[in-house]
């Protein structure tokens, strides 16, 4: 492995890692005043999984990542049903959607 790969690597996975606990935190605030967020959700699922695919990390907490991401994913589809959104995949996919009855 290249060391200054390493070097550069391990700033951005401590900034990735604090990035997504910072946005944990607001989102566990916006939550307990009864109104989560679901971008924020969908955001500390992105950095999840951005850190669950960091080869530099510990395996521990790659792994670990790697739940959280699954657990975030559910947030954030139960966010959706619950607002009654559809994902923009969800959408372009719906041919019914495009028809008139």
């Amino acid at each position: 492995m290249n060391p200054t790969m390493t070097t550069l690597a391990a700033p951005r996975d401590t900034l990735l890692i604090s990035s997504v606990l910072h946005l944990m935190s607001h989102y566990c605030t916006s939550a307990d005043k009864g109104t989560p967020c679901l971008k924020l959700a969908s955001s500390i699922e992105r950095h999840l999984a951005a850190l669950s695919r960091c080869s530099d990390l510990d395996p521990v907490v790659r792994a670990t990542c790697e739940g959280l991401v699954a657990n975030w994913s559910d947030v954030v589809e139960t966010g959706v049903s619950d607002t009654g959104k559809r994902s923009l995949v969800a959408r372009l996919l719906d041919v019914d959607g495009f028809r008139k009855k």
